[in-house]
C-alpha cells in the first residue's frame, strides 16, 4: 500500500475509531461494571503494547520513569477515562464527547495560571466562545432536571481537570522517549488504579460471567484491539508523516463522529440546541488551538496518553 493510502487509512482510524469509543464504552458497561471494564481493558492493552516494545528491543524504563508514568496514567486513565466511562451510565455518548472537546480551554487556563503563559487574543476569544457553548449544552432539561445527569456532569468535569493537569505536566517530567513504551506504561498504571478502585469499592464483586452479554464482550475486545492499539499506532504514524496541526483535527472530528454514532446506533436524541452548542464549542476550541504561541495538547491522546 502506498504511503498516501496509509496516511488516509490512519486518519480514518483516528477519526472514526476514537470517535466510536464513547459508544463502545457504553455498550461494554451494560453488563460489565464501569471501573472493572476500563481497568481490565487498559491492563490488557498496556501489557500487549509493552510486550510489543520489548520485542522491538526498546530501552527499559528507569524507576523514575515508571513513577512518572504511574502519576500520568492515574490522571489520564484512572481518574480521567474512568470518570467519563462511569458518567456514560447517565450521559449520552455524543453529549459526553462534546463536553470532553472543551478540555483545551482548561489546558490553556492552567498554563496561564501555573506557568504564567501569556494569553493571546485567540485564546481569550476561544475561551469565551467555549464557555458560551458549554452553557448552551448543559442548559438543556436532560442535564438540569435529573440528579443522575448532574452526577454524570460532575464526573466528566473531574475527568477534564485530571486530563488538563496531565497534559500540562507531561512534557515537563522524565518519561521514555518511545511513545509506544510510555503509552504502555501509562495504560498499565492507569489500568491498575482502575482495577484496584473497582475491588476496593466492591464493584468488581458485582460482575457475573453468566450475565455478560455478547455485545459487552465484543465491545470490550474492540476497545482493547482497535481503540487502544490500532488507533494508537495510527496516531503515532500520522505524527511521523504529517504536521501536528493536521493530526489535531481529530479534536473536532471525534465529537461529531461520536454524536452521529450515538444518534444512529443508540437511539440518542440530537436536539437543535445540542448541535448549536457543539458548533459553538468547537469554534472556541479552534480559536484556542490556532492561537499563535499556544501549544494545546490533544486531551488523553498526545504524548503517550490514551483515548477515552
Amino acid at each position: 500500500m502506498s504511503e498516501r493510502w496509509l496516511i488516509i487509512a490512519a486518519f480514518a482510524a483516528v477519526y472514526i475509531i476514537w470517535g466510536s469509543t464513547y459508544l463502545f464504552n457504553y455498550w461494554a458497561i451494560a453488563t460489565i461494571p464501569p471501573f472493572l471494564m476500563s481497568g481490565t481493558r487498559f491492563l490488557t492493552a498496556g501489557a500487549l503494547l509493552y510486550t510489543w516494545g520489548s520485542w522491538r528491543k526498546e530501552p527499559q524504563p528507569t524507576l523514575r520513569q515508571w513513577r512518572n508514568s504511574a502519576v500520568i496514567g492515574v490522571l489520564f486513565l484512572t481518574i480521567g477515562t474512568g470518570a467519563v466511562v462511569w458518567a456514560l451510565q447517565w450521559i449520552d455518548t455524543g453529549m459526553a464527547a462534546l463536553i470532553v472537546a472543551i478540555d483545551p480551554l482548561l489546558i490553556m487556563l492552567l498554563l496561564w495560571w501555573i506557568f504564567g503563559q501569556r494569553l493571546r487574543w485567540q485564546g481569550v476569544t476561544g475561551a469565551l466562545i467555549g464557555i458560551a457553548g458549554m452553557a448552551i449544552l448543559v442548559g438543556q432539561p436532560q442535564f438540569v432536571n435529573t440528579p443522575e445527569s448532574r452526577w454524570g456532569l460532575a464526573a466528566i468535569a473531574l475527568a477534564l481537570v485530571a486530563w488538563a493537569f496531565a497534559s500540562v505536566f507531561i512534557s515537563r517530567i522524565n518519561l521514555p522517549d518511545s511513545r509506544l513504551r510510555r503509552s504502555a506504561m501509562q495504560m498499565l498504571a492507569g489500568g491498575t488504579g482502575l482495577a484496584l478502585f473497582s475491588l476496593a469499592t466492591g464493584e468488581a464483586t458485582t460482575f457475573r460471567w453468566n450475565t455478560l452479554s455478547l455485545s459487552s464482550g465484543l465491545s470490550w475486545l474492540y476497545l482493547v484491539v482497535f481503540g487502544s492499539i490500532v488507533a494508537f499506532s495510527s496516531f503515532n504514524y500520522l505524527l511521523a508523516k504529517v504536521s501536528p496541526e493536521k493530526v489535531a483535527t481529530s479534536t473536532y472530528v471525534n465529537p461529531i463522529v461520536a454524536l452521529m454514532l450515538g444518534w444512529g446506533f443508540n437511539g440518542e436524541t440530537v436536539s437543535g440546541q445540542s448541535i448549536l452548542a457543539g458548533l459553538v464549542m468547537l469554534t472556541g476550541v479552534f480559536f484556542i488551538n490556532n492561537g499563535k504561541g499556544q501549544q494545546v495538547s490533544i486531551p488523553g491522546k498526545d504524548k503517550g496518553g490514551s483515548e477515552t
